[in-house]
């Protein structure tokens, strides 16, 4: 199992975790249980075992995951995404009389 698919599992099992306890304080245990887990397969050698685990984990993640994930405000899709978007420069079409 390569490192980088390790690695990217963990990546979203804190972010799914973080849409569930969106306080840092909260969150911070969570995140050391989630450490806890992935440190204790860390020494699995046989790559068909490594398979398991990892399909495991991806069912686990798609378990966990919340119905309406944590978006940051300004981020695409948050509350404040363009909400204060400056004026569009439209064509001039004024043409004085003379």
């Amino acid at each position: 199992m390569s490192t980088s698919a390790v690695t990217s599992l963990y990546r979203r099992s804190l972010k799914l975790s973080l849409d569930w306890a969106v306080h840092r304080q909260i969150w911070r245990g969570q995140a050391v249980y989630i450490r806890s887990l992935f440190e204790a397969n860390k020494d699995v050698r046989d790559p068909r075992q490594q398979q398991i685990l990892l399909r495991e984990t991806e069912k686990l993640l798609e378990s966990w995951k919340h119905p309406d994930p944590y978006r940051a405000p300004t981020a695409p899709g948050g509350n404040k995404w363009e909400r204060n978007l400056p004026a569009r420069i439209l064509p001039c079409t004024f043409m004085p009389s003379i």
